[in-house]
């Protein structure tokens, strides 16, 4: 159990839980009785609270991960823009250290793992609304501060997508290299698009 977990409901421990070992694992690769495991909870628990199986659980986790990750920017973007970048990029740098280089983004994790239906999977719908909050949240304060709106948009697409693929390299190479040279770069680029 993470130290995140300590205190919650049974519910958000299996939820926690389930991100944690989604953005470790993959979700192809967790199980409903893995997960139930993980979070320190009886499997039974873990059918009552997610009577549609591991789909559920999967779709909590984004949502939960989502919440958490908009806190954070929220939070962040209260400086302003640079401020909110650099505090995105503190944040995936500390959860790829701080797992030595075992953790990455459960969001994009059931992003890329989750097959593309007829129908989207929730989990899949949950992951692509997470997407688009946070870039909503980046582009909001850039035009916020004074960047074009086109532009504001544009930045914030570029900037979740080059985090996100910079984590997921980073846990590949067992490097924090790819965030710390993308940083620099897209401190530049926010920089150069707020007036003055």
């Amino acid at each position: 159990m993470t130290e995140a977990q300590t205190g919650l409901s049974a519910r958000d421990k299996i939820v926690a839980g389930a991100a944690d070992m989604i953005s470790r694992r993959g979700l192809n690769a967790t199980s409903v009785r893995e997960l139930a495991k993980h979070a320190n909870a009886p499997l039974g628990s873990t059918y009552h609270y997610f009577p549609a199986g591991k789909q559920q659980v999967a779709t909590a986790a984004v949502q939960y991960a989502d919440a958490a990750v908009s806190r954070a920017l929220r939070k962040e973007l209260s400086a302003g823009p640079v401020a909110g970048l650099l505090g995105f990029l503190a944040l995936w740098r500390g959860i790829v250290l701080g797992s030595d280089f075992h953790a990455g983004c459960p969001v994009l994790a059931v992003a890329i793992e989750e097959p593309t239906t007829e129908d989207t999977p929730p989990a899949l719908a949950a992951a692509a609304e997470a997407f688009d909050r946070w870039e909503r949240l980046l582009a909001e304060s850039l035009r916020e501060h004074g960047t074009d709106a086109g532009q504001a948009a544009e930045l914030a697409t570029l900037i979740v997508a080059a985090v996100e693929g910079a984590t997921a390299m980073c846990r590949a190479q067992h490097s924090i290299e790819p965030l710390d040279r993308i940083a620099a770069q897209l401190e530049t680029l926010v920089a150069a698009s707020l007036p003055g």
